[in-house]
Protein backbone atom coordinates (compact mmCIF):
# COMPACT_ATOMS: atom_id res chain seq x y z
CA UNK A 1 0.00 0.00 0.00
CA UNK A 2 1.23 3.33 -1.07
CA UNK A 3 1.61 5.94 1.64
CA UNK A 4 -0.55 9.26 1.96
CA UNK A 5 2.62 11.29 0.62
CA UNK A 6 3.13 8.69 -2.93
CA UNK A 7 -0.64 9.33 -3.18
CA UNK A 8 -1.00 12.96 -3.34
CA UNK A 9 1.99 13.38 -5.30
CA UNK A 10 0.68 10.58 -8.20
CA UNK A 11 -2.54 12.33 -8.49
CA UNK A 12 -1.45 16.08 -8.77
CA UNK A 13 1.17 14.65 -11.56
CA UNK A 14 -1.95 12.50 -13.14
CA UNK A 15 -3.84 15.60 -13.14
CA UNK A 16 -0.47 17.74 -14.69
CA UNK A 17 -0.83 20.02 -11.95
CA UNK A 18 2.52 21.94 -10.50
CA UNK A 19 2.72 22.49 -6.79
CA UNK A 20 2.02 26.21 -7.20
CA UNK A 21 -1.25 25.99 -8.88
CA UNK A 22 -2.28 23.48 -6.51
CA UNK A 23 -1.45 26.09 -3.72
CA UNK A 24 -3.29 28.78 -5.33
CA UNK A 25 -6.50 26.86 -5.34
CA UNK A 26 -6.76 24.93 -2.23
CA UNK A 27 -5.05 28.34 -0.74
CA UNK A 28 -2.38 25.91 0.97
CA UNK A 29 0.81 27.13 1.54
CA UNK A 30 3.58 25.89 -0.94
CA UNK A 31 5.99 24.30 1.72
CA UNK A 32 2.94 22.47 3.79
CA UNK A 33 1.96 21.09 -0.23
CA UNK A 34 5.72 19.84 -0.82
CA UNK A 35 5.81 18.73 3.03
CA UNK A 36 2.47 16.51 2.52
CA UNK A 37 3.91 14.93 -0.69
CA UNK A 38 7.36 14.09 1.17
CA UNK A 39 5.37 12.69 4.62
CA UNK A 40 7.53 15.55 6.90
CA UNK A 41 4.30 16.11 9.32
CA UNK A 42 6.70 17.57 11.53
CA UNK A 43 6.17 20.86 9.90
CA UNK A 44 2.79 21.13 11.12
CA UNK A 45 2.06 22.68 14.73
CA UNK A 46 -0.72 20.18 14.85
CA UNK A 47 -2.66 17.15 13.32
CA UNK A 48 -5.79 18.57 13.00
CA UNK A 49 -4.30 20.85 10.19
CA UNK A 50 -2.65 18.06 8.59
CA UNK A 51 -5.76 16.29 8.35
CA UNK A 52 -7.76 18.99 6.60
CA UNK A 53 -4.74 20.22 4.42
CA UNK A 54 -4.93 16.22 2.90
CA UNK A 55 -8.44 16.25 2.93
CA UNK A 56 -8.88 19.83 0.99
CA UNK A 57 -5.87 18.34 -1.38
CA UNK A 58 -7.38 15.14 -1.90
CA UNK A 59 -10.88 16.63 -2.94
CA UNK A 60 -9.07 18.98 -5.27
CA UNK A 61 -7.49 15.65 -6.68
CA UNK A 62 -10.58 13.56 -6.81
CA UNK A 63 -9.07 11.09 -4.24
CA UNK A 64 -10.89 8.69 -2.54
CA UNK A 65 -10.61 10.96 0.62
CA UNK A 66 -12.06 8.21 3.56
CA UNK A 67 -9.63 5.56 3.05
CA UNK A 68 -6.53 8.24 2.83
CA UNK A 69 -7.65 9.48 5.69
CA UNK A 70 -7.37 6.25 7.28
CA UNK A 71 -4.16 5.32 5.84
CA UNK A 72 -3.01 8.98 7.25
CA UNK A 73 -4.51 8.01 10.71
CA UNK A 74 -2.33 5.03 10.87
CA UNK A 75 0.69 7.22 9.81
CA UNK A 76 0.26 9.29 12.27
CA UNK A 77 -0.01 7.16 14.65
CA UNK A 78 3.21 5.94 14.07
CA UNK A 79 5.15 9.29 14.75
CA UNK A 80 6.12 9.75 18.24
CA UNK A 81 4.84 13.44 17.69
CA UNK A 82 0.69 12.80 16.87
CA UNK A 83 1.04 9.48 18.26
CA UNK A 84 -1.31 11.10 21.71
CA UNK A 85 -3.52 14.05 21.16
CA UNK A 86 -1.76 17.29 22.26
CA UNK A 87 -2.51 18.49 25.63
CA UNK A 88 -4.55 22.38 25.58
CA UNK A 89 -1.82 23.09 28.48
CA UNK A 90 1.54 22.62 28.54
CA UNK A 91 1.20 23.21 32.22
CA UNK A 92 0.95 19.73 34.46
CA UNK A 93 -2.82 18.72 35.63
CA UNK A 94 -3.26 19.14 39.61
CA UNK A 95 -6.02 17.91 41.73
CA UNK A 96 -7.63 21.26 40.95
CA UNK A 97 -7.78 20.12 36.98
CA UNK A 98 -8.89 16.72 38.21
CA UNK A 99 -11.38 18.10 40.25
CA UNK A 100 -12.97 20.45 37.94
CA UNK A 101 -12.78 17.79 35.29
CA UNK A 102 -15.13 15.65 37.60
CA UNK A 103 -17.14 18.39 38.52
CA UNK A 104 -17.54 19.27 35.00
CA UNK A 105 -19.22 15.57 34.33
CA UNK A 106 -21.75 16.17 37.06
CA UNK A 107 -25.41 16.37 35.88
CA UNK A 108 -26.27 19.40 38.25
CA UNK A 109 -29.88 19.22 37.47
CA UNK A 110 -30.21 16.51 38.85
CA UNK A 111 -27.94 17.02 41.46
CA UNK A 112 -29.52 20.77 42.23
CA UNK A 113 -32.83 19.32 42.59
CA UNK A 114 -31.56 16.41 45.09
CA UNK A 115 -29.60 18.82 47.19
CA UNK A 116 -32.69 21.08 47.26
CA UNK A 117 -34.85 18.23 48.89
CA UNK A 118 -32.27 17.78 51.15
CA UNK A 119 -31.91 21.05 52.20
CA UNK A 120 -35.66 21.39 52.89
CA UNK A 121 -35.80 18.27 54.68
CA UNK A 122 -33.13 19.76 57.14
CA UNK A 123 -34.76 22.87 57.51
CA UNK A 124 -37.64 20.85 58.38
CA UNK A 125 -36.10 18.68 60.88
CA UNK A 126 -34.70 21.75 62.46
CA UNK A 127 -37.68 23.54 62.67
CA UNK A 128 -39.23 20.38 64.92
CA UNK A 129 -36.48 20.43 66.92
CA UNK A 130 -36.40 23.92 67.79
CA UNK A 131 -40.10 23.82 68.30
CA UNK A 132 -40.33 20.99 70.23
CA UNK A 133 -37.67 22.49 72.25
CA UNK A 134 -39.73 25.83 72.64
CA UNK A 135 -42.59 24.27 73.83
CA UNK A 136 -41.18 21.87 76.43
CA UNK A 137 -38.63 24.29 78.08
CA UNK A 138 -39.09 25.63 81.67
CA UNK A 139 -40.06 28.92 80.87
CA UNK A 140 -39.45 30.37 84.37
CA UNK A 141 -35.23 28.23 84.04
CA UNK A 142 -33.46 31.92 83.39
CA UNK A 143 -34.79 33.05 86.37
CA UNK A 144 -32.47 33.53 89.70
CA UNK A 145 -32.51 30.78 92.30
CA UNK A 146 -33.33 33.33 94.97
CA UNK A 147 -36.77 34.32 93.00
CA UNK A 148 -37.67 31.06 91.78
CA UNK A 149 -37.43 27.24 92.95
CA UNK A 150 -38.69 24.43 91.59
CA UNK A 151 -41.29 22.44 92.86
CA UNK A 152 -40.79 18.54 94.12
CA UNK A 153 -44.26 18.27 93.92
CA UNK A 154 -46.25 16.49 91.61
CA UNK A 155 -49.01 19.43 91.54
CA UNK A 156 -51.45 17.02 92.77
CA UNK A 157 -51.99 19.05 96.28
CA UNK A 158 -52.26 22.30 96.64
CA UNK A 159 -50.49 23.40 99.73
CA UNK A 160 -52.51 25.12 102.51
CA UNK A 161 -52.81 28.74 102.57
CA UNK A 162 -51.01 30.80 105.62
CA UNK A 163 -54.12 32.40 107.40
CA UNK A 164 -54.49 36.27 107.16
CA UNK A 165 -52.75 38.33 109.83
CA UNK A 166 -55.50 39.46 111.98
CA UNK A 167 -56.07 43.17 112.36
Amino acid sequence: MSTVAEQLRHGREARNLSVEQVAEITKIRTDHLRALEEGQYDLFAAPVYIRGFVRTYATLLKLEVEPLMKTLEQELGRTDRFAEPPSLSSAPKGVVDTVTLQLSKVDWHKGLTVLSVLVVLALAVLAFLLWRHYHTADPLKGLEPGVYHKSDRSGETLPVPNPAPRR
